[in-house]
């Protein structure tokens, strides 16, 4: 078994035990310089946090794991084709190679896929069925927020 296939491995070993567990189906390796740095399963039923998905949980675990937000050079191997949020994540922590096992179309019969959602967000965000609206606040009595934090970011 080449190691791609071992991470694959790996990564739906992690997500049968979380159904095993009574979890959702997915489990997610973070993988850097030929190691796994990161573990992670879908907890959304137990914590009931919308977003406690197995990429986001490996990459938590990964970033504790190499003291850094920043994961450039690292790949994620997961049981399932990452949803949109995931690959959001996954992109601003500096991921570059994703692999998975099982695709939306695969997920779609079971009510897995997230190919809608990735439809909808490929639509103008005034064309969306989500309401987006810009409102800016008055911030005369301080700095503006952004202002305050690149002072703060030059004193550390």
């Amino acid at each position: 078994m080449n190691q791609e296939a071992s991470y694959l491995a790996e990564a739906v070993a992690l997500a049968r035990r979380n159904v095993e567990n009574g979890g959702r189906p997915f489990g997610a390796v973070v993988v850097k310089d030929g190691e796994i740095v990161g573990r992670g399963v879908n907890e959304m039923l137990s914590t009931g946090d919308p977003t406690s998905h197995a990429e986001l949980n490996a990459l938590r675990a990964a970033a504790r794991a190499l003291r850094s937000p920043r994961l450039e050079g690292a790949a994620v191997y997961a049981s399932g084709q990452p949803c949109p949020m995931c690959l959001a994540a996954m992109r601003m922590a500096g991921i570059t190679e994703i692999a998975y096992a099982h695709s939306n179309a695969d997920a779609e019969p079971f009510g897995l896929s997230t190919a809608t959602i990735y439809a909808e967000l490929a639509k103008p965000i005034d064309e969306q069925a989500m309401r987006f609206r810009h409102v800016p606040v008055d911030e005369t009595d301080a700095p503006p927020l952004y202002v305050a934090w690149q002072a703060r970011q030059k004193k550390d």
